[in-house]
């Protein structure tokens, strides 16, 4: 009982929060383009007290954002069809902890972990400033 509920939970909180429905091949490159640069060495597991919001990269990629300075790029496995076109995902995690032994849940699918890579949002976010004050 207290899976699903976390289950449920992880629905709930991330709901209606990928930004568009199918993500056409340019998207995702310049998607993946712009976190690319920022991400860290894979991880085993990552503490997520709660999720804000995700990000549809591909069928196999999503970045997961549990507080306006953490993100992450999870790596499914190859039988997640419905990613990139899904309107919510949750992950069965049952605590706080989300390890490469859970799965992210898509439109009553269950695509495993392969992989969890930390993206660096701070320094994402000072050079998109320095961009802006160059253009400016």
């Amino acid at each position: 009982m207290r899976i699903v509920s976390a289950m449920i939970l992880s629905a709930a909180l991330l709901s209606g929060c990928g930004a568009f429905g199918g993500i056409e091949r340019s998207n995702r490159e310049s998607l993946l383009s712009r976190y690319e640069p920022y991400v860290g060495a894979p991880i085993d597991s990552f503490t997520a007290l709660r999720t804000d919001s995700w990000q549809p990269i591909s069928r196999t990629q999503l970045v997961l954002w549990t507080t306006m300075n953490d993100a992450y790029l999870l790596t499914v496995a190859n039988n997640c069809p419905e990613l990139p076109f899904a309107n919510r995902v949750g992950v069965t995690s049952s605590t706080s902890t989300i390890s490469r032994l859970d799965a992210v849940l898509v439109r009553g699918d269950r695509c495993p972990i392969v992989q969890i890579q930390p993206i660096d949002v701070r320094q994402m976010r000072a050079d998109r400033h320095a961009r802006a004050r160059e253009d400016a």
